[in-house]
């Protein structure tokens, strides 16, 4: 049979249709918002926003946000009309099967790994770390460094003794009480995501308010990087020169843009619980494009404030996770809300672990029942109604990565398969209104196919300006994907036995 077979949308809204035997329908449009809000904030707030104005943007890096929120509204829209057409697990790799074939729906759920679980490996060692830096702040002492990195690294301490990781505890531990959620339930789940969104969001709010009568209207001017800018100082001493066109200017936006891009990707996420929401046709475009909403207007103000706070130049020397602490410590005086910002970091990685795990295991859960991975995969609890064998297989795999791998690996390997889905969503989205444009779209993409088509342009440049070794790894990653499918998902296919 061809390798682009197509799953038809009458087939997969009958596998979709609620029943004692699929996944439990307890999801809300608050739930799914939330879910959004959860995958989304994350630390890109807090590093790259200080990153993108000490190097690039200056104060204009509220523009910056509003141009890559722009960049992935286009993916937004393609997704909210998939979602409330096809109310299925799986999200972009269902959306695929439906449009573009199997082999293409096999890749980009293939590529999702790298999003969700290769992403939340990633962040539970950065959760790791900002568990020390918290027990620190609170005179609390420290993890020993044997037991919160992995074999692979080393480092002295202020006595000139070496230290070698052995395996990293803290991040294991996270993965499996989140883990552990999961599989008691989606609807308890999405309640512990809700208040950490909750307590997250309150202390960004916090920051905001507090830090708006400290905001120096000196640092706002001019708004735009000038050509002509003072070099700001490196913390090797070195200068940094804001000459160059991608520096300054409008080319410092566009540039800042691609750098805080990154802290958007996650609303996505929100499709794979298409399943699982009590009214998805209403529901699934306000949670994909009600949080998208919410993150860039918390964005805009947060960067507004954190650049009057502080000159964007102090953050070419603290652009990085201590930047917000260091703007708080250093103008604003106010130490408890150093503390603060640290536990909503915390709280940030915590809800988008758990939000990535979720993600990864009902993409794994919609293949398993396709035939295109172990039955398994597709398992559900006799009682939670949830994947629990998979989230269990989830926690082993993902767990030895964040226990014994160096979480600088990843690189940016993680963003790489989010873009991809990006690509082939808003590809689907025209593909389908061509194909079939008489099926009923409870939500429809506006200005089709000018919208997907700057989608898959926007993405797509995304992709082309990421590092050639993640572009080659990437490539690699795809190469064993179809060894997989060729050895085993083609022949177990549910469309080889109709």
């Amino acid at each position: 049979m061809s390798l682009f077979r197509k799953k038809s949308l009458d087939l997969l809204m009958a596998q979709g249709a609620d029943s004692d035997k699929g996944l439990k329908r307890t999801l809300g449009v608050g739930n799914l918002i939330a879910l959004g809000i959860g995958a989304i904030i994350g630390a890109g707030l807090f590093v790259r926003t200080a990153a993108a104005a000490g190097q690039h943007a200056g104060p204009a890096v509220t523009l910056s946000f509003i141009v890559a929120a722009i960049g992935c509204a286009f993916a937004g829209l393609c997704y909210a009309e998939f979602a409330s057409m096809i109310p299925i697990a799986g999200s972009a790799y269902t959306y695929a099967y439906a449009t573009m074939g199997e082999l293409v729906a096999w890749i980009i759920g293939w590529a999702l790994i790298l999003e969700y679980a290769l992403g939340a490996a990633t962040v539970s060692i950065a959760w790791s770390e900002f568990l020390n830096k918290l027990l620190l702040q609170f005179n609390l002492g420290s993890i020993p460094y044997e037991w919160s990195h992995s074999p692979f690294e080393k480092a002295l301490d202020t006595a000139n003794v070496m230290h070698h990781g052995i395996v990293n505890l803290p991040a294991l531990l996270i993965l499996l009480i989140l883990s552990l959620l999961l599989i008691k339930g989606t609807s308890e789940s999405a309640f512990v995501n809700g208040i950490i969104v909750f307590i997250k969001v309150a202390i960004v709010l916090m920051f905001i308010f507090i830090g708006w009568k400290y905001i120096n209207p000196a640092n706002h001017t001019p708004y735009l990087i000038p050509e002509n800018a003072p070099p700001a100082t490196l913390p090797d001493g070195t200068q940094y020169s804001y000459t160059n066109f991608f520096r300054h200017g409008w080319g410092g936006v566009l540039t800042g843009a691609g750098i805080v891009f990154f802290a958007f990707i996650g609303f996505d996420a929100v499709s794979t619980a298409a399943q699982e929401a009590k009214n998805p046709k209403r529901d699934m475009p306000i949670g994909i494009l009600g949080s998208l909403v919410i993150c860039t207007i918390l964005y805009i103000l947060f960067s507004y404030v954190l650049t009057g706070v502080a000159p964007y130049t102090d953050f070419v020397k603290a652009g990085k996770e201590a930047s917000v602490s260091y703007a708080i410590d250093t103008y604003m005086h106010i130490g408890w809300l150093g503390k603060a910002v640290t536990i909503a970091i915390l709280a940030g990685f915590s809800s988008v672990i758990l939000v990535m795990l979720m993600g990864q295991s009902r993409v794994f859960y919609t293949m398993a029942t396709d035939g295109l991975l172990p039955k398994v995969f597709s398992a559900l609890h006799p009682k939670f109604r949830t994947p629990y064998k998979s989230n269990m297989i989830l926690f082993v795999f993902v767990g030895l990565f964040a226990a014994f791998i160096p979480g600088s690996v990843a690189g940016d390997l993680t963003s790489i398969g989010t873009l991809f889905a990006f690509v082939l969503v808003s590809a689907g989205v025209w593909i389908m209104r061509v194909n079939d444009p008489g099926r009923a779209r409870p939500f429809r993409t506006p200005l089709v196919p000018l919208v997907p088509i700057l989608g898959i342009i926007v993405c797509t440049a995304m992709i082309v300006s990421l590092d050639n070794q993640t572009l080659l790894t990437a490539f690699g990653w795809m190469v064993l994907g179809l060894l997989v499918y060729f050895g085993y998902s083609k022949k177990n296919s549910k469309l080889q036995k109709p």
